[in-house]
């Protein structure tokens, strides 16, 4: 006999309830205002009512609302979730850096009518990347029961439960993971030294004295010490919000003196030679330098189901991203010519004009305070290793502060090595980068998957293939042509 149920159900969630004080799974820990608190009494929270739509079976209502209470990537336990619009501002901040000055020489290697197609191309292929790795971590967090994972331990996970024959390489996933991040994080770093003497050498060869963009190294490197033996990130948040400030500023006033007298497309190349192209897939690629952020931002969300989507915030922020790019590749490759090839936007602007030298010292400030969240990455990694080697608390604080000092150090030698900011970006771009933006997120995609999800006729395991192919290839190639162009720069310039 069939029965119809009007009104609504009492749903008990004592079960859950049980689960979520042993984990981390249970929302109301979860303090979304500053003076919420738990409460001291020992009463048990109310059950809420559940309205149930009458044209439903009561059975599927019931499933629906435990796996909306269950599912460990919405009911995680964070102390300061953060609201859309912040993780919005933070994954703009996390893919415009330096990078974006250095797009008008990458369309000086592709041609203008390339790279516009190349950069959005590399958009979204880069994008739709980002959203196989946050896909692939909601679907291991709920076969694994767990509210987050990192990059590394997606990719450990991924081995773990994939294909029987390697799972046994789990392991080396994800130390190769880990690896890839550390050598990227301090390939950033090397071009945040290299880009803040560069555009201080410009201002003080201009009003005082011209010497060798090494001796800016040199005289970098104490301050650069200091800031990064600040412990907690916390302090570096005002920081980074006036390096922001400053960054949004300087590429206001250089899309200022960029607009101003723009010459006809016929004065540029719209396409070049396969070498030149390789540079430029190096760069571009390194511009779109968020996949490391990816997961972090998502996994302290306050609504992770808003991040992916049509209209998601990941869509979003990306959509502006490669606007940006774009539009400062296309109109600094017009303005400028065949002489962007210094890798920054901002070492072409008028050299007599106190404004475009204000820019010069502005985005040098900004990048130069940016280092240290750049080098927060691989040092997270190292220290833990390095840590487990010391045994008393005090030679614990001294190894921390040795490991920051060293790890600087290594940035600065690398730096000195090879002053040419735009080789350095290339090379950055097409080894490490390339990897962990094209190259592992659909590898991952196919091992969380594999064998019986991945689409009719696996159409999403050839996506992957190709994808992951066009990214080796741009490893292989990117890189090879960016060593000969640090060993011959005669030869691209």
């Amino acid at each position: 006999m069939d029965r119809k149920f009007y009104g609504s159900v009492n749903i008990d969630n004592n079960n859950t309830r049980e689960k979520t004080k042993k984990g981390t799974m249970k929302d109301e820990k979860r303090p979304l205002l500053d003076n919420e608190s738990q409460s001291d009494s020992t009463e048990p929270p109310a059950v809420q009512d559940t309205i149930v739509d009458i044209t439903k079976p009561l059975h599927s209502v019931v499933s629906s609302y435990k796996m909306e209470v269950e599912d460990p990537v919405l009911n995680r336990s964070l102390e300061h979730p953060t609201s859309n619009l912040d993780t919005m501002i933070h994954l703009l901040k996390g893919n415009v850096g330096t990078g974006i000055l250095a797009m008008p020489d990458a369309f000086r290697n592709a041609g203008w009518a390339v790279g516009t197609v190349g950069t959005l191309l590399m958009g979204i292929i880069c994008t739709h990347c980002m959203h196989m790795l946050v896909k692939c971590s909601h679907d291991l967090c709920r076969r694994t029961n767990t509210a987050a994972l990192n990059f590394a331990e997606v990719s450990e996970y991924a081995c773990q439960l994939g294909p029987e024959p390697l799972r046994k390489y789990s392991r080396i996933f994800k130390i190769s993971i880990n690896s890839f991040l550390c050598i990227t994080q301090i390939g950033f770093c090397c071009v945040y030294f290299v880009f803040v003497a560069a555009n201080l050498q410009e201002v003080i060869k201009h009003y005082i004295v011209d010497i060798s963009v090494h001796w800016y190294l040199v005289f970098l490197l104490p301050p650069m010490i200091v800031l990064n033996w600040l412990k907690n990130l916390k302090y570096l948040a005002p920081v980074s919000f006036f390096a922001s400030i400053l960054t949004c500023t300087g590429l206001a006033i250089t899309f200022f003196y960029m607009l101003q007298g723009l010459p006809n497309t016929s004065s540029i190349k719209a396409s070049t030679n396969w070498s030149q192209f390789a540079l430029f897939f190096g760069t571009a690629i390194y511009a779109f330098e968020g996949i490391g952020v990816v997961l972090p931002l998502e996994n302290n969300m306050k609504r992770p189901q808003d991040f992916g989507g049509w209209t998601g915030v990941l869509n979003t922020g990306m959509v502006i991203v490669a606007c940006l790019y774009t539009a400062v590749g296309f109109f600094g490759y017009l303005k400028y010519g065949d002489m962007a090839q210094l890798g920054s936007v901002t070492l072409y602007l008028p050299s007599n004009d106190i404004l475009a030298q204000s820019v010069r010292l502005m985005m040098a400030i900004a990048i130069f305070l940016s280092y240290g969240l750049q080098f927060y990455v691989p040092f997270s990694i190292i220290w833990p290793i390095v840590k487990d080697h010391l045994e008393t608390e005090k030679a614990q604080v001294l190894g921390e502060y040795i490991t920051r000092t060293i790890l600087v150090i290594i940035t600065f030698a690398l730096a000195a090595a090879i002053p040419n900011l735009g080789a350095v970006i290339s090379l950055v771009g097409a080894f490490s980068s390339s990897a962990l933006a094209l190259i592992f997120p659909p590898l991952l995609e196919i091992l969380t998957f594999w064998p019986d999800r991945l689409g009719k006729y696996k159409w999403i395991f050839w996506k992957d293939f190709f994808i992951a192919v066009f990214g080796f290839l741009g490893f292989i190639l990117g890189s090879y042509v960016s060593v000969l162009n640090i060993i011959s720069p005669e030869v691209n310039n």
